[in-house]
C-alpha cells in the first residue's frame, strides 16, 4: 500500500522559494520531502501546529530559529487520497495567517 502524499505547490509559492536564501530553500525542500513520505503532521520542527480557527487542517511550522523566522504553511485537501498544498513560504513577518482560515 503506498502511503505517500502528493503535495502541490503553486507557481506563486514557488516564486516565494526562489526567493529564500539558499540555507533556508534546502530546509524547505527537506520539509517538503518529509510531507510527501510521513504525512503533515511535522512535530519535529520547530513551533509545528495546526493554526486555530474553523479549519483544523492547516498547519505550519518554521525553517529556522532565527530572525528572520521564515515559514511554511500547507492544507491538507483530501486525507483519503492523501493531497496537500503548501500555501505559503516566507518570512513570518509578512504571513497573513488569517486568510488561511
Amino acid at each position: 500500500m503506498d502511503t505517500s502524499w502528493t503535495v502541490g505547490i503553486s507557481a506563486k509559492v514557488q516564486k516565494q522559494v526562489d526567493k529564500l536564501p539558499s540555507d533556508i530553500a534546502n530546509a524547505f525542500y527537506f520539509l517538503l520531502i518529509e510531507l510527501k513520505k510521513l504525512g503533515p503532521i511535522r512535530a519535529s520542527w520547530p513551533h509545528y501546529g495546526k493554526l486555530k480557527g474553523k479549519d483544523n487542517d492547516i498547519h505550519h511550522c518554521h525553517l529556522n530559529k532565527n530572525k528572520p523566522i521564515y515559514v511554511v504553511i500547507w492544507k491538507v485537501l483530501d486525507k483519503k487520497i492523501r493531497i496537500m498544498e503548501i500555501k505559503y513560504a516566507g518570512t513570518h513577518e509578512n504571513a497573513d495567517y488569517r486568510r488561511f482560515n
